[in-house]
């Protein structure tokens, strides 16, 4: 390491010098004019005044010439005598001049190199480059890093502090996609936003990118953004900064990117980093700079043409008499997050074609996540997307509720969001409760287009709604439906009020039992009139069920391994991972057993789901004090098994 910086500073000096040989550099000469003094403003003798006279000698002091004065090197300067040449010992003492390789001479960049660079890349060759731009006393520590504090809900700061690197380092490492449970998205995503310390032996930079990354996985990328704004750009990884490009692209904000690339020049070689470049000279001014680059990336093939020619329209937005940019998307096979991000931002359609064919593959889950969120869509296309958003966990129940105000009120909406719409507005104001329930059901047969998978979305969406209907026998039909979008939005007090309507045994019931801010507990006879009403496939609800109530505590340990066996599940069967949540547990971490909990919940699918790790998991949480959280997500495995 220590011999490149010495062949940077050496090509560095060797490049100064050749370029001022050269003699001849428009830009150095508009440079050096540039650094002149200017002129004052001042009347002659205010800012340079005329030095005084010398004062006459006395008459008393003599007129003797002064003796003459050795000079440093020893040699006796007399004045009006030639000095001597110097003599072979001086030469010999001088400093050697640094000697330069073939190879070194050719890294240097060409004339044509030097003009296409920009402020920043010069800055770096030159060895002037700032390593940050933030002020000393304005520079962020890493100690704690995140955005929710504990005050604001976040977890313990100091929590992971002691704990083995290893362990927190497979956690978050395990977490690379959503998790099953909308309760253990919202859950998980608070760990992952507190201001945390990292392990003792941990670098900082790595804990807070395994956490970006993680959020990014799970599609939270505007809070994985906030995360790493968090951070001063002088001290991102390139790790950070790939999760942080990450971000900023699928959040829409894709200037917000332009410190760290601009900082870190060039670090990377990729298209899509070349490009950014562009784009961000571009917003600093240097917009010739920025058309000229994107050019040579478009003739060079550092990116696919369609990237370039977005790039391009992004960037040419930045300043005046930039060439008109036409889009063409024929051929454009696929779409990716460029795509989608540059063509988001700048209104540019997506053709239909490519949109569908994107979210119908592994990878359309990032537009549908990304998409829900994105300010400069109109709100019918995010209401495309809203569903998956909501059901995940993304997009609460009031974000929802509000999106699809925005539809209705749009005279221009036409399509299912339109007709949702409507259905929401009568699910809260029509005449009746039945009228209401009615439009309820109407969302929650359409669940699949409502953000597809099991129609969740749609429970999310009419949550709120479904709390205002009366909690009695008259709407006892529909009981178990109204429980489960009100738990979807956290309503467990709203529910409870159906305690008394529903029959016991039934999916009303089940759901409140789990549910209950404080229950007495709940007997085998109970359980066992839901089971054999249960019509789930394999009676999945059942064994979430008895597995929640035993890991919530309101199962006796005799009642629920009698049940278990009759059901034909083992919950209290040991794993690696289940040790060290009970472990975890054991030692009172929330924040170790919310990680742990979260890597166990891993899946889109509540079929991935075990009841072995549903009482692991609810188990550990009601231990460390997030009992509200375990029985959320133990009311939502019977609603969604």
């Amino acid at each position: 390491m220590t011999g490149g910086r010495s062949a940077m500073k050496l090509a560095a000096s060797v490049l100064a010098l050749g370029v001022v040989g050269a003699a001849g550099g428009a830009g150095l000469a508009g440079f050096a004019s540039a650094q002149q003094k200017p002129e004052s403003i001042l009347p002659p003798g205010f800012d340079d005044p005329s030095p005084a006279p010398a004062p006459a000698p006395s008459p008393t002091q003599g007129t003797s010439p002064q003796p003459p004065r050795p000079a440093p090197g020893g040699t006796v300067f007399v004045p009006g005598v030639p000095a001597p040449p110097a003599s072979p010992a001086d030469t010999a003492s001088a400093a050697p001049l640094p000697s330069i390789t073939r190879d070194q001479l050719a890294r240097l960049p060409s004339l044509e190199e030097l003009e296409s660079m920009s402020t920043e890349e010069l800055d770096q060759l030159l060895g002037l480059k700032a390593k940050s731009d933030i002020p000393n006393g304005a520079r962020r520590a890493l100690t704690r890093v995140g955005v929710l504090a504990g005050d604001e809900g976040g977890l313990p700061p100091a929590a992971l502090l002691n704990q083995p690197e290893a362990l927190v380092r497979a956690s978050l490492s395990g977490t690379k996609g959503p998790v099953v449970s909308r309760w253990g998205h919202i859950l998980l995503r608070r760990v992952l936003a507190s201001r945390l310390a990292a392990p003792l032996g941990m670098d900082p930079i790595e804990f807070a990118a395994l956490r970006v990354k993680a959020l990014n996985g799970m599609g939270e990328y505007a809070l994985a953004r906030a995360v790493v704004q968090d951070i001063d750009t002088a001290n991102w990884s390139p790790e950070l900064t790939a999760e942080g490009l990450t971000a900023y692209l699928a959040s829409g904000d894709i200037t917000g990117s332009c410190p760290a690339v601009r900082l870190q020049g060039s670090a990377r070689q990729d298209g899509d980093w070349q490009m950014l470049q562009a784009v961000c000279n571009a917003y600093a001014g240097e917009t010739a700079l920025a058309a000229s680059q994107l050019d040579r990336a478009l003739g060079r093939g550092v990116a696919p043409r369609i990237d370039v020619l977005l790039a391009r329209r992004f960037a040419g937005a930045a300043g005046r008499g930039q060439r008109a940019v036409e889009i063409e998307w024929s051929g454009v096979e696929e779409l990716n997050p460029w795509r989608f991000a540059f063509a988001t931002a700048l209104g540019e359609p997506l053709p239909e074609t490519l949109l569908d064919r994107a979210l119908t593959t592994q990878g359309g889950a990032h537009y549908e996540r990304s998409g829900a969120l994105l300010p400069m869509l109109p709100a019918v296309q995010r209401a495309r997307f809203a569903g998956r958003a909501g059901r995940e966990g993304i997009l609460s129940s009031d974000a929802m509720v509000d999106l699809y105000s925005e539809v209705y009120a749009d005279p221009a909406a036409t399509g299912e969001p339109a007709d949702h719409a409507r259905a929401l507005r009568d699910a809260y104001i029509a005449a009746d409760p039945a009228a209401r329930i009615a439009a309820m059901q109407r969302l929650w047969a359409a669940g699949t287009a409502l953000g597809g998978g099991d129609g969740y979305g749609a429970r999310v969406l009419t949550a709120y709604a479904a709390a205002r209907i009366p909690a009695n026998a008259a709407n006892a039909g529909a009981a178990g439906d109204l429980i489960a979008a009100m738990l979807a939005a956290g309503l467990d007090r709203d529910a409870l009020a159906w305690r008394n309507v529903v029959d016991q045994g039934s999916l009303g019931w089940a759901l409140i039992v789990l549910s209950a801010p404080r229950s007495n507990g709940v007997g085998q006879g109970a359980v066992e009139d839901f089971i054999s009403d249960d019509e789930s496939n394999g009676a999945r609800k059942s064994a979430f069920l008895v597995a929640g109530l035993a890991g919530i505590g309101r199962l006796t340990e005799a009642d629920a391994n009698a049940l278990a066996n009759n059901l034909g599940i083992d919950i209290g069967r040991q794993t690696r991972w289940s040790r060290t949540i009970d472990r975890a547990a054991e030692v009172n971490n929330p924040v170790l057993v919310s990680l742990l909990a979260g890597l166990g919940m891993q899946g889109t699918s509540w079929d991935q789901m075990t009841p072995l790790h549903l009482y692991h998991i609810t188990r550990a949480l009601t231990r460390v004090g997030l009992e509200a959280e375990a029985r959320m997500i133990a009311a939502e495995a019977v609603a969604r098994g």
